[in-house]
């Protein structure tokens, strides 16, 4: 039986779309491409792929309304690589249901780390609640879930009740780009406006507690103007 994970690419440039499926399947992956968002979205609902790279600039319909179409019946991961780099079309892209955002140009080592990064949540969210761990680690960073606590290497690092569950909800979704609404909406509700300021106020002192170098952050990493990712390689 074949398990290799299915990817998807949606790329309106013919000469980006077939280096991208060559590269992809030479690690291993299964591609299908077309150039269209129609033909994407009918392609999502009859092989049901595991990833789904799409570019914004489509011939036919925007991306942003392709991730907007297919978000609702599709569990699939989906990348945004785009020349948009604009903050707000990024922001817009990831409220849409995307997961990551690649400005172009891109290197294809990236590309290919976002996807593992991607497979690795979706197999996560496919296993049962009780299946899952209770602790989450990355290099000397150690957070568990069950006792509340957060490490780093042997050293217990004291948070406040609120900057832990950002961490928290960060570790949830390491790798994953969280736009400054998504983090607002999970932390504070859907009626805590847009209060970015207090949030960058508890990034800054949880990075004080857990960087060695806050100012070059390993762990914490920001997305200007649009949020924040904890790393998760």
């Amino acid at each position: 039986m074949d398990n290799k994970p299915l990817i998807l690419v949606v790329e309106d440039e013919k000469p980006i779309r077939n280096f991208m499926c060559v590269s992809l399947e030479a690690q291993g992956y299964k591609c299908i491409d077309t150039q269209h968002g129609k033909t994407a979205i009918s392609l999502v609902s009859a092989h049901n792929p595991d990833i789904i790279i799409i570019d914004l600039g489509l011939p036919d319909i925007d991306g942003i309304d392709v991730i907007s179409r297919i978000r609702p019946f599709t569990k699939a991961a989906i990348i945004v690589v785009s020349a948009r780099g604009h903050e707000r079309e990024k922001v817009e892209a990831l409220d849409s249901g995307a997961d990551d955002y690649l400005t172009k140009p891109f290197s294809v080592v990236e590309l290919l780390a976002r996807i593992r990064v991607s497979l690795r949540h979706s197999n996560q969210r496919s296993q049962p609640e009780n299946q899952s761990s209770p602790v989450f680690v990355i290099d000397d960073l150690r957070i568990d879930y069950e006792k509340r606590r957060v490490f780093l290497a042997d050293d217990e690092i004291h948070l406040t009740p609120m900057e832990y569950r950002l961490m928290a909800l960060m570790a949830k979704h390491s790798g994953r780009v969280l736009t400054h609404k998504f983090i607002l909406d999970e932390i504070w509700g859907a009626f805590s406006g847009n209060d970015t300021q207090s949030l960058r106020v508890f990034m800054a002192n949880i990075r004080r507690k857990i960087e060695k170098e806050p100012a070059q952050p390993r762990y914490i990493l920001t997305e200007v103007g649009v949020g924040y990712r904890l790393a998760d390689e």
